[in-house]
């Protein structure tokens, strides 16, 4: 058996080694701020001409192999790895950039090392006890962690191994997207274009011009807008098994984590238990609709569960969507710390409903897209589990990687 050899990070690798200096006045600067990404997954990349309005934060470079991790909040899982990240990216002096010594460890090992359930909360515990608005930890609190490795090839092939879980996740999030972008693009062509029925009949109606024989309703017409539980009420009781509280967080980033709340399912009830496929509309503060796929959960107040009367599921959901951006602008002219819709609102934004014919023909091409897209998202989760299952066992030796390299 080969023998594991035991390190501190900063034995092995070092932080926040590259600073940007506005003297360099890059032409063009890319900028990824702490909330911009979660478990390896970027949600967006500020982009800037010159040092005008660059934020004071971005500050720090990144190269190929490097691991960021966010300081404040560490169990929100703002961390990844960067592959080969776009030129001139700064990432904001919230994070920690990690370069690994390539000659001692391989960097992919350690991001995943660094990305396991009791690692990321024993360095939450860490920013608990920090003087601070908000958990909050230090780069160094990184480099005091110990860490057994075993020799380089066989940091390859575990790191390997759990790299080929994440890339069939990542070939599922690209399908998913160009079958999002084609579900879109046909809701938008026969029911906001009515290109297919051009050379139709049409008829008035306060949208304008729509085909013949279709009528225009309000969104509360054809789906119920359930609003979730103050969760904090209905905490599991003595013995009982807490389901996941799904709040915006987790909504957001599609699954639920170590630090979501615990709700009673036998206190809510089955009303307010979500499970995969339900449509989410958060309504309060960020403003989103999403298919949900993160498994069953508590809905907390300030998100609605879409529950469609007589309409196909995906109908309700690409409506909702549609006003979205309006309700996103309401939200904003509210005088309020957090900006919100009323359920008025959802009786003044307009739906247009096709004859049953016409419903039946774009149901047979919409359906199975919405269909394949939850299945993915489905096929994801499964996928992050067992890697997550499989993460500390290999980290620990106590999974030797050739039992399941094949399997894999």
């Amino acid at each position: 058996m080969e023998e594991w050899k035991e390190y501190k990070i900063g034995d092995i690798a070092k932080t926040n080694t590259s600073q940007y200096s506005l003297s360099e006045n890059w032409e063009t600067i890319q900028y990824l701020d702490t909330g911009s990404i979660t478990q390896n997954q970027i949600s967006g990349i500020e982009k800037f001409f010159g040092n005008t309005d660059l934020p004071s934060r971005a500050r720090r470079k990144v190269k190929h192999g490097d691991i960021i991790y966010s300081c404040v909040r560490p169990n929100l899982c703002h961390y990844g790895y960067m592959d080969n990240p776009p030129a001139n990216l700064l990432v904001s002096t919230g994070f920690a950039v990690i370069t690994v010594d390539p000659n001692l460890a391989d960097a992919r090992f350690i991001y995943y090392y660094l990305t396991q359930n009791n690692i990321v909360q024993s360095l939450h515990t860490i920013g608990e006890q920090a003087v601070s608005t908000y958990p909050s930890i230090k780069a160094s609190d990184i480099e005091d962690l110990s860490i057994l490795l075993p020799s380089l090839p066989i940091q390859h092939r575990i790191a390997s191994v759990l790299k080929s879980l994440d890339d069939k996740i990542e070939v599922n999030r690209r399908i998913n997207d160009n079958l999002e972008q084609l579900a879109q693009a046909l809701f938008k062509s026969w029911l906001l274009d009515f290109e297919p029925f051009r050379d139709g009949e049409f008829e008035e109606t306060e949208l304008g011009l729509i085909p013949k024989g279709w009528e225009v309703v309000s969104l509360s017409a054809i789906a119920d807008y359930i609003n979730g539980l103050a969760m904090q009420k209905y905490r599991p009781i003595e013995g009982e098994k807490g389901l996941p509280v799904l709040k915006i967080k987790e909504l957001g980033q599609g699954n639920t984590d170590v630090s979501s709340e615990l709700c009673s399912p036998s206190l809510i009830g089955e009303k307010y238990i979500i499970d995969d496929g339900d449509i989410i509309f958060s309504w309060s503060g960020t403003l989103m609709v999403k298919v949900w796929c993160g498994g069953k959960c508590g809905l907390n107040q300030h998100l609605f569960v879409v529950e469609p009367k007589d309409y196909p599921h995906w109908f309700a959901y690409q409506w909702t969507k549609h006003h979205l951006d309006n309700f996103i602008h309401i939200a904003k002219d509210k005088a309020v710390t957090m900006g919100h819709i009323k359920r008025g609102e959802l009786d003044k934004a307009k739906v247009v409903v096709p004859d049953g014919t016409s419903m039946a023909t774009i149901d047979s091409m919409m359906k199975p897209l919405h269909s394949q897209i939850i299945s993915n998202k489905i096929e994801s989760r499964s996928l992050a589990q067992l890697r997550d299952t499989l993460l500390p066992r290999l980290m620990s030796g106590e999974l030797k990687v050739n039992e399941i390299e094949n399997a894999i």
